[in-house]
């Protein structure tokens, strides 16, 4: 089955930009759509930005022109560019994926989280 591995949070001050990445390794057909969720201390989990395999992309109306979603076919990685962040970005954010396994299964994944604060 396929996992997410994300990389790229840290601590940075407001206005400052940070990238996230997320790898999908294992044995599995293809990835679908993948994502970026995030969840903030005492709040449900909310979709920041997704990708399909097309290409199309979804943005949450709070990050749109500041947040950038990609990804690379190839390596079967996807990017969340982050600019001009803001501290109510503050959130553990969660890769996710719709991955075709072999058996032709379609599941969800989700990454480790990774924290992403943002200082004033």
């Amino acid at each position: 089955q396929a996992q997410l591995v994300e990389s790229g949070g840290g601590l940075v001050q407001a206005g400052g930009s940070l990238r996230l990445s997320c790898a999908a390794s294992g044995r599995f057909f293809k990835a679908n759509a993948m994502g970026w969720y995030r969840q903030a201390p005492g709040n449900q989990r909310e979709l920041v930005a997704t990708i399909t395999r097309g290409g199309s992309t979804n943005y949450l109306e709070s990050v749109k022109g500041r947040f950038t979603i990609t990804r690379d076919y190839a390596k079967n990685t996807v990017y969340l560019q982050m600019n001009s962040l803001k501290p109510e970005d503050t959130a553990v954010y969660y890769c996710n994926a719709e991955v075709v396994e072999l058996s032709l299964q379609l599941l969800q994944h989700w990454g480790q989280g990774t924290q992403v604060t943002v200082s004033s």
